[in-house]
């Protein structure tokens, strides 16, 4: 007791809370672990370390206060720039995603072997054989027998993956309409029981993967589905030593060419799929600039996302100076346009952002229907489908979205810029555009400007508008345009990692990277010319 009344309540909080945070991450370090996910594994184990030298010692007074951050730090920034930038230099694409084991697994298993030409297609009815092994429901011995018919040609075997007994259609039993369901007993201890219903769906892995016994050397049959055999033959065949692939019907050699493929050593372009993770260093980067199909897509997206990040920070800082100019003078009422005002920016922006798409739809949009009564008949402008239409419905979306921030930091400024200099400007005989251009606007950029380089990196990666109004379209995909007329540099990056056809996660992590680069190297020269750091100095 004394000891418990030596013992402050908020120790022993501590203790119960950091012992409950040890206790779940150790349990997600196990899960990882045992999920195969031996970096993230590793990671909570350094977690667990970290946390208990901290905040069960001395070690550190000011850790226990900076270390969550700098754990969520590298969870959340350090680790994804981390691996952008190592998959940057991987050919990581489509047909390239598995591990080389894991392709050579499948070329090996899948692609080796091609179902045989002209061949017969059989009849299939699945069940159980006892040969060897004594009860046909033993199903952790009995193997998978396939009861096999040809009608045409009296055509009658039983096959599992390692043997083949022939059958005389008076050992069949047929059914209703005339295909084989049972056989008699074939010799003394040679029997056949078929699958029932629910035993097709709990067996269904090893009906799929099981290769059964064919008469024909060098083939095998395969059930496709639950009622169709066919017949496979292998198509190419693995040299371990010479980590090769020889097709048997053309000669061809296949050698690994490096770049995450087995390649044809006479045709390089001859590839074969699946591949898998290989890297490449920087060719991704090369191709940005060397390959036309990614260059001119690029270049265009670029200069789009220029022009739209630019635009959007005049236009929106524009308006809402103006506006907050306008209300920065007594006026009856002015609380209420203020409510009325800053209502876009109050909205949720994705809300905001379908509406509009609904708004400016061609046919049904308010838009539309607003300006046929205005001109007295109905109008089809195609705001999101026509290129100009859909950048200028972008634009004119982002203002609306946007220009209630500018008016709240703008009124700010203006508040906090001394009345005093105003004044002194009006009594020298200043004119009100006079003060404005010489000593409002200048003082208002420099507070501001942080800001406006915020909103600008802001809108050079303004996803969320892009993807929900216009899709990054339009795009015509068929003549092969990979960009769309609105995409910015974040969709075209999105589209490279997760187009619905083709994915390009390499290219797409260092397309990233130039994103990162271009904004923080616009951002640094714009704080450098506005010498806003200088005040900091």
């Amino acid at each position: 007791m004394r000891l418990l009344k030596g013992i402050k309540i908020a120790v022993i909080l501590k203790i119960v809370l950091v012992t409950i945070a040890l206790a779940v991450l150790g349990f997600l370090m196990q899960a990882a672990l045992l999920a195969g996910d031996t970096q993230i594994g590793i990671f909570f184990g350094i977690a667990i370390f970290l946390i208990a030298l901290v905040y069960f010692t001395r070690i550190s007074i000011p850790l226990k206060f900076f270390l969550p951050g700098v754990l969520l730090l590298a969870t959340f920034v350090i680790t994804p720039v981390v691996y952008t930038i190592s998959m940057s230099a991987y050919q990581y694409k489509t047909g390239n995603i598995l591990s080389k084991p894991e392709a050579l697994k499948m070329l090996k298993s899948n692609d080796a072997f091609a179902q045989v030409p002209n061949e017969k297609k059989f009849d299939l009815k699945l069940g159980w054989c006892d040969e060897k092994y004594g009860d046909p429901k033993d199903v952790a011995n009995a193997p998978v027998c396939a009861l096999v018919s040809y009608y045409p040609d009296n055509i009658y075997f039983l096959s599992t993956a390692t043997t083949l007994t022939p059958l005389t259609r008076d050992r069949i039993i047929f059914n209703k309409v005339g295909l084989p369901a049972d056989v008699t007993k074939v010799g003394a201890k040679y029997t056949w029981e078929p699958f029932y219903e629910d035993e097709y769906a709990t067996f269904d892995k090893t009906i799929v993967s099981t290769r059964f016994k064919y008469s024909k050397p060098g083939t095998f049959m395969q059930a496709e589905g639950y009622s169709v055999m066919a017949v496979y033959a292998q198509r190419i065949v693995y040299d371990a030593k010479a980590d090769t692939f020889t097709d048997i019907k053309t000669g061809f050699v296949y050698k690994d060419n490096g770049r995450g493929n087995y390649a044809n050593t006479k045709n390089g372009k001859d590839v074969m799929y699946p591949g898998w993770r290989e890297v490449v260093w920087f060719e991704n980067f090369v191709n940005l600039v060397n390959d036309p199909s990614v260059r001119d897509p690029l270049v265009a997206v670029f200069i789009w996302t220029c022009i739209f990040a630019v635009t959007t920070v005049v236009t929106q800082f524009a308006l809402g100076l103006l506006i907050a100019l306008t209300l920065h003078t007594k006026m009856r009422g002015r609380w209420i346009y203020r409510s009325i005002i800053i209502l876009p920016y109050a909205m949720p922006s994705i809300m905001s952002i379908m509406i509009w798409g609904g708004m400016l739809n061609t046919d049904f949009g308010a838009v539309n229907n607003l300006i046929g009564l205005l001109v007295g008949h109905p109008v089809h402008l195609t705001w999101l489908t026509d290129p100009t239409l859909a950048r200028t419905s972008v634009l004119l979306v982002n203002l609306w979205l946007g220009f209630p921030y500018f008016y709240l930091i703008s009124t700010g400024a203006l508040q906090a810029i001394p009345a005093e200099l105003t004044e002194a400007a009006a009594i020298d005989g200043a004119s009100g555009g006079q003060t404005f251009r010489k000593i409002t606007l200048p003082l208002l950029m420099q507070m501001l400007s942080p800001l406006l380089i915020s909103s600008f990196a802001f809108n050079f990666n303004n996803f969320n508008l892009i993807y929900l109004l216009t899709g990054g379209g339009p795009k015509d995909t068929l003549s092969g345009q990979s960009a769309g007329a609105t995409d910015i540099l974040i969709s075209y990056t999105y589209n490279l990692a997760f187009n619905k056809g083709t994915q390009n996660f390499g290219l797409a992590s260092a397309v990233s990277i130039v994103i990162f680069v271009a904004v923080a190297a616009i951002s640094l020269y714009g704080i450098r010319r506005s010498k806003v750091l200088e005040s900091f100095v």
